[in-house]
This record gives structure tokens, C-alpha cells and sequence, in this order.
């Protein structure tokens, strides 16, 4: 497949044209193609356009990796389920392919899933999910994001501003509420057992 130049920088991130003669990829063509096109970050609508995800500065990144860390040591010591990173994508019902920043899913749903399916896109939605809003992000463009994981089948999902240090929670299909300040604590109730994140790490690790 010839993909004509990215264009059409979107809240999704810049949109590659396809030409119309081109049949929209398969999910095994959509895996080969981010494949041979690391360490480049890809996504898919739910209209089959494909979209580049352009790379968060240092900082957010570091975030990120706090925020995986707190998921990955609450899981080894539950084992409920399996945490993902946002190199983890996954192939959601609409179609559409999309990765979070942190991403979890319950064991038995992940141990239905054939080995190869675990080793490419897996044809999953996560249980929850986790965004952090990037100094470039604002509401307005991750808020639909959020409400399209609710609709494809995710539980529970966090939206994390981290200039207005607020946290928006996401369940039952919309946004139920607001964490305001980062010296709260937010749990994961049902979804998450046990898990209590301490949004105090990420006013730390913003100084």
C-alpha cells in the first residue's frame, strides 16, 4: 500500500490520506504497517482513517511512566488483570483502534483471547482506561475520546488535567465527576479493587 503525505492536523493528531483506490487496511495490515513504521504511533477511526500520533514532550512522558508504574505494582500484587502502556493498542468494537496512556485489563477476559491476538492489536476493549491531557491537549478535543472508550465497552475511565490539576471520572457511559486538586486520593472501586492512586505523585513529579 502507497500512503500519499500526513495532512489535516486533527485533535486525533495528523490524518494520513489514503488514496480512494486503496482499500482501508485489515486489522492484520493495520499491525504490519505500524510495525514497520516504529517508533512512529498510530490510531484508527471507527471510518477506517488512520491517523499519526504526535509524541508528548519529556515531561508528560515521565508522568506517564509514574502513572504505569502505580497500575503495574497494584496489579502484581492483586492479579486481576493485565496492564498496558500506551504502546499497547487495541482493535475496540466500532472498528476503531485506539492506545491510552494506561490501560487495564481483567484476566479472564484477557486469557480468553488466542496468543495471537495478545501479540497484535487485541481485539479488546480495556476494562479502564487512563488519558493525561499533554500541555498541547484541552478538554474540549480528549472528552469525545473518553465518551467513544465508554461506548465500546470500558468501565471506568480517567481523564487527568494536569494545569488545572483535576481529575475527571468517567463511568456509566458519560463523565460522572471531577477530582479537583492534587492532594486528593482517587480509588478505583469496582474496576480496580483496592487500587487508590495519590495524585500528590504528579505534583511532585510536575516540580
Amino acid at each position: 500500500m502507497i500512503l500519499t503525505k500526513a495532512h489535516n492536523l486533527s485533535e486525533q493528531g495528523l490524518l494520513l490520506q489514503i488514496p480512494a483506490s486503496v482499500r482501508h487496511f485489515t486489522d492484520d495490515e493495520l499491525f504490519d504497517f505500524c510495525a514497520v513504521n516504529q517508533p512512529l504511533h498510530f490510531e484508527r477511526d471507527k471510518f477506517g482513517n488512520i491517523y499519526i500520533i504526535m509524541p508528548t514532550g519529556s515531561k508528560t512522558s515521565e508522568l506517564n511512566a509514574e502513572l504505569v508504574t502505580e497500575f503495574v505494582i497494584w496489579n502484581r500484587q492483586y492479579k486481576l488483570g493485565k496492564v498496558f502502556d500506551f504502546n499497547g493498542g487495541f482493535i475496540l468494537p466500532d472498528t476503531s483502534m485506539k492506545a491510552a496512556d494506561v490501560a487495564w485489563v481483567e484476566l479472564s477476559r484477557w486469557q480468553a483471547l488466542t496468543k495471537t491476538q495478545q501479540s497484535k492489536f487485541a481485539p479488546i476493549c480495556p476494562d479502564f482506561v487512563l488519558e493525561l491531557m499533554s500541555p498541547s491537549d484541552d478538554f474540549e478535543t480528549l472528552h469525545p475520546k473518553m465518551l467513544d472508550w465508554l461506548s465500546n465497552g470500558c468501565r471506568l475511565a480517567w481523564l487527568i488535567d494536569l494545569k488545572n490539576e483535576k481529575v475527571y471520572v468517567y463511568e456509566n457511559d458519560h463523565l460522572s465527576y471531577e477530582v479537583k486538586g492534587f492532594d486528593q486520593k482517587i480509588d478505583g472501586g469496582e474496576v480496580l479493587p483496592n487500587f487508590v492512586l495519590d495524585l500528590n505523585i504528579l505534583s511532585e513529579a510536575k516540580t
